[in-house]
């Protein structure tokens, strides 16, 4: 059995840096009382529901839900790092599309502290010591948080085996500060230039400055799943659906290729996104709009090409020929992305949803992509899991 799945309602609030925001809970209730009103259905028809969060003790999804009401049905909680959000809605897709369900909530959240990531458990091994142990022989830089060694070291590597200038990164962060500079739910609206970027403070000198790197930040975000059948008895709006969907783990070249590019996702997002152009039918040509994981430009940039959006190596042409941009071949991140929103880790995958569903609906305001019909969505998480979804119109 296999079901069409539509996205009949989203819901964001705005993020906010750690300290600013409210608890989780409050947060992550707020954001589903928006997707339900925004569907317009109740609570009490949802029949399952699944919450994403990275940082939090067990069943937090339930206190948030709770507040929303208290209907006995099922609450999964997810926890898939980064790509949290994601792997949740991947999981209501599939409850929806096998009909175990018809309609299901999709909620992500995080209340994050301050600062670079770090492990909360010490006492027991990391799910990242085999990243870790790669990256120290790769890489070094011990001095440097390991989220940026990851990142900047596949910077890094692309910039040595393609020629690749620091500017290319700049020109992302430059991109998505104008393109967020439309969106009133990113968090940093300010427009900063390349050069501004290239001037900002070095993390790592002629690797990374400050403004190439995502800041942790509080938030929420949520959809609701609907069966066709489900849509059209209640009248709800079916317009935009979900046409395919990937989800991708490791494989041993992440540790055995030696290759910083590779251990930190680009062979799962390639592996995502060619099963989804697969099941679609479709080829990264036919896309209008792509949201996708950019915790650093360095990862942005690197999955230009994973995506296939241009060649391998091609990067630096795409940036500079403005074909990730408005007027260009794909816009992408027109939310201003990561780099502008900042990421609180369960709930970017769903705000990557949010920022679709609306593009699609032409709803987007002042950054509507003019025509989009044809959505892509990436959400990367280390140790590892990439889910790639396609949304059509």
């Amino acid at each position: 059995m296999s079901r069409k799945v539509h996205v009949t309602g989203v819901g964001m609030i705005p993020f906010a840096k750690p300290g600013a925001s409210a608890p989780y809970h409050e947060m992550g209730a707020q954001a589903a009382r928006a997707a339900l009103e925004d569907a317009g259905i109740a609570w009490e028809d949802v029949e399952q529901a699944y919450a994403g969060y990275v940082y939090g003790d067990s069943t937090c999804g339930q206190k948030a839900l709770y507040g929303v009401g208290m209907t006995g049905i099922p609450i999964v909680n997810v926890n898939n790092n980064c790509s949290t959000g994601s792997t949740a809605l991947y999981l209501a897709r599939q409850a929806v599309q096998g009909g175990a369900a018809d309609c299901v909530l999709v909620l992500g959240f995080e209340q994050m502290s301050p600062g670079a990531l770090a492990s909360v458990f010490t006492d027991r091994p990391a799910p990242f010591d085999d990243f870790d142990a790669v990256t120290d022989r790769l890489v070094g830089k011990p001095e440097i948080p390991l989220a940026l060694r990851y990142f900047g070291g596949a910077g890094l590597a692309h910039m040595e085996k393609y020629g690749t200038p620091l500017e290319a990164f700049a020109r992302i962060r430059a991109k998505a500060s104008r393109h967020a500079a439309n969106n009133p739910l990113a968090l940093f609206r300010k427009e900063v230039s390349a050069q501004d970027v290239l001037d900002a403070p070095a993390i790592w000198p002629g690797v990374m400055t400050r403004l190439m790197a995502c800041p942790p930040t509080c938030g929420a975000a949520a959809a609701v799943l609907v069966s066709e059948d489900f849509a059209r008895k209640r009248g709800l709006r079916a317009d935009v659906h979900i046409a395919a969907q990937a989800m991708t783990t490791d494989r041993p070249g992440t540790f055995e290729s030696n290759d910083m590019m590779r251990l930190v996702g680009y062979d799962m997002s390639r592996e995502a996104a060619q099963k989804v152009y697969a099941q679609a039918g479709i080829g990264p040509d036919d896309l209008d709009v792509v949201e996708l994981h950019d915790c650093f430009a360095h990862n942005e940039l690197i999955t230009y090409e994973a995506l296939d959006l241009c060649p391998e190596g091609g990067a630096d042409k795409f940036i500079r020929d403005g074909d990730n941009t408005y007027g260009g071949k794909v816009v992408t991140n027109p939310s201003g992305g990561l780099l502008s929103k900042g990421h609180p880790l369960g709930a970017t995958g769903l705000a990557q949803c949010f920022e679709l569903t609306h593009q699609l609906r032409g709803t987007a305001g002042a950054r509507q992509v003019e025509g989009a019909r044809t959505a892509l969505q990436h959400n990367l998480g280390l140790g590892g899991a990439c889910v790639v979804t396609l949304y059509q119109v």
